[in-house]
């Protein structure tokens, strides 16, 4: 049987594209290419050991993506949440929640301007091996 590789993109509908991708431009650093969108090179993330990209079905009753009414969420491997946080801030982006690092490395949420729930994580180096 063929086998799936990793997860080759995310796209999502916006009432606003332009407001959607300039905010993430300012507050993540997104560097969008002229066809709209922006593409992650593997090698990057594969730097950052204990990386992965991970896929999960949750269960309908879950309040994991709150305070976002959005069905689905964004996780965002980043290298150095505190910095990335901090850049946030002065962006006038608090944090919804922090999370103490248990292992897996260090998490945080952040709200997008269409009420899409991000996930910051730093890996732990440890993290998936």
């Amino acid at each position: 049987m063929a086998k799936v590789l990793g997860v080759g993109g995310v796209f999502y509908k916006s009432p606003d594209p332009a407001a959607a991708r300039a905010w993430y431009e300012r507050v993540l650093g997104f560097k969008f290419e002229t066809w709209g969108g922006i593409a992650f090179l593997p090698a990057d993330m594969a730097a950052k050991k204990g990386s992965a990209t991970v896929w999960n079905v949750m269960k309908p009753d879950t309040d994991y993506p709150a305070p976002s009414t959005r069905d689905f969420m964004i996780n965002l491997v980043v290298d150095d949440l505190d910095a990335m946080l901090a850049h946030a801030k002065a962006e006038g982006v608090e944090p919804v929640k922090l999370f103490p690092d248990e292992g897996m490395g260090k998490f945080a949420h952040i709200i997008d301007p269409d009420g899409i729930k991000i996930e910051l994580w730093e890996p732990s180096d440890k993290a998936h091996g």
